[in-house]
């Protein structure tokens, strides 16, 4: 039922992006769009083409089927221009197939075969049959289904992951780490349990975040994308009864490898996916760091310690407060990095099992690789937007450091038990003497916890301690802002 008094709307489905069920395809469109070259129905479908016309191609250069002429190097070009150009009209077609077939890769290969017929037809042999022409019941040779899916889909996840995510989630770790150089020696103070803590810098805390995704990025340029070929239950049966002579495990090998994928030689009728569910949950760790760096973000921004420009974050802030610039890109990181890893989590979990030698709960399942990655995608956009636009609160952060000089209490406290382990006559003391005097632990708790501690209170410490010389000026000018330790010498290291 419509609203009371709004009139009903109408979905147009071939309308513009506002009319999109998902975000994905529709707000966050701009961020998204390329994963359609790859994991999209249509990119699928063209990828199933290509595996269809490469094994002809691959039938033809092997020889695999005695009387069966080769095929000239035109006729394989013609092949090729079918997934190469896929034109509104071949997808309509294809869509009219799949209506009729109820099956999507048994419309692939009509279509295929649709194409070569179409060859001989229309071309001007002078009577003198075409090579191609017999290749039309070649089509789908020896193949089941799920040898044109899974090559497919990891051809597909293959290109999506490299020409498209990878490269936005180096972008991610490369603006990350210039950051952390440019405020590798800007020091902040630390909060431990949200208290505060010895000191930091803000270059050296940016780094940890850029180290971890740095690391989580190398596992997944690591990736293997594998691919069977075997027929109904991976026993290649129909094979070895067709062509006895053929070399099949070679020969399955060997096609796999053409396609730039990793063989996998022992399956059930379907690929076991167990590369997928490795690869989405090396992508689920990098999007848990970078939730991570999205709410520490949020919380430094919420603490003063970066100022927000207003353009880069894309918001006039409230709608009722006007002097607010909210923190809006590490809010939507944050909610996409949960919507993609509840996404590929699901994945994970789904495509490590599958029933027997085969059941179907995989094909829905992998219908949203794409929304897995997508919405990681629009984070990763969010995150390099938010940290572009950001700017340390240098005088802010020199002040709260200035307004903590407990911090300082833990190097006074480790100078002082530097200097007992060394001071031979004191740790020759009997142990009454040792027990009647507080050590440097409960000495500065009891100068520090509970209080407010001004740097002159620091200096009484350090006065009335025996200390050497040397150790106590090291002590004495020492300040929260210079005890960062080497904070800034641990970005080098990214």
């Amino acid at each position: 039922m419509p609203t009371q008094g709004l009139p009903p709307f109408s979905a147009d489905p071939d309308a513009d992006r506002g009319w999109a069920l998902s975000p994905l395809d529709g707000r966050y469109r701009a961020q998204t769009h390329r994963l359609t070259n790859y994991l999209s129905e249509d990119a699928i479908n063209r990828l199933r083409i290509y595996i269809e016309v490469e094994w002809l191609v691959f039938i033809s250069t092997n020889d695999l089927v005695d009387g069966l002429p080769p095929l000239s190097a035109e006729d394989i070009a013609y092949l090729r221009s079918l997934p190469a150009d896929f034109t509104d009209d071949r997808r309509a077609r294809l869509a009219a197939l799949e209506a009729q077939t109820r099956h999507d890769v048994k419309a692939v290969e009509y279509l295929v075969r649709e194409h070569i017929l179409a060859h001989t037809v229309s071309e001007d042999t002078g009577g003198v049959p075409s090579a191609l022409d017999r290749y039309a019941e070649a089509v789908h040779l020896l193949c089941t289904s799920e040898d044109i899916n899974n090559l497919s889909v990891a051809l597909g996840v293959c290109g999506a992951v490299e020409d498209v995510w990878l490269p936005a989630a180096r972008g991610l770790v490369s603006g990350l780490s210039k950051m952390a150089h440019h405020l590798g020696d800007t020091p902040m103070l630390a909060r431990t349990h949200g208290q505060s803590a010895t000191p930091t810098t803000v270059g050296k805390e940016l780094g940890v975040f850029a180290w971890r995704l740095q690391r989580a990025l190398k596992r997944i340029e690591k990736a293997e994308y594998l691919g069977k070929f075997n027929g109904a239950t991976g026993t290649y049966s129909a094979h070895v009864v067709a062509l006895p002579n053929v070399d099949w495990l070679t020969t399955s090998r060997n096609f796999v490898h053409g396609l730039g994928l990793t063989w996998n030689p022992l399956t059930t009728q379907i690929e076991s996916h167990d590369w997928q569910s490795e690869l989405y949950s090396d992508i689920t760790r990098f999007n848990r760091i970078a939730h991570n760096l999205a709410t520490d973000m949020w919380t430094y921004i919420s603490l003063g310690y970066f100022k927000q420009e207003l353009a880069a974050q894309g918001s006039t802030g409230s709608s009722t407060m006007p002097h607010k610039v909210n923190p809006i890109r590490f809010e939507n990181a944050e909610s996409n990095l949960e919507l993609s890893n509840g996404v590929l989590d699901v994945l994970v979990q789904a495509l490590s099992t599958s029933r027997m030698q085969r059941d179907l709960s995989d094909s829905s399942t992998q219908r949203n690789i794409g929304v897995g990655l997508g919405y990681s995608l629009v984070a990763i956009d969010n995150l390099v937007r938010g940290l572009a636009g950001l700017t340390a609160n240098v005088s802010l952060l020199a002040e709260e450091l200035d307004a903590h000089w407990e911090v300082v209490s833990e190097a006074i406290q480790q100078g002082l038990r530097i200097a007992e382990l060394q001071d031979a006559q004191n740790s020759a003391g009997g142990a009454e003497d040792r027990e009647s005097t507080l050590g440097p632990y409960e000495l500065l708790k009891a100068a520090t916890r509970g209080r407010t501690v001004s740097r002159d209170d620091m200096l009484e410490v350090i006065n009335h301690a025996d200390l050497p010389d040397d150790l106590a000026e090291r002590l004495r000018n020492l300040t929260p802002a210079t005890y960062t330790g080497l904070a800034a010498r641990l970005v080098d290291l990214l």
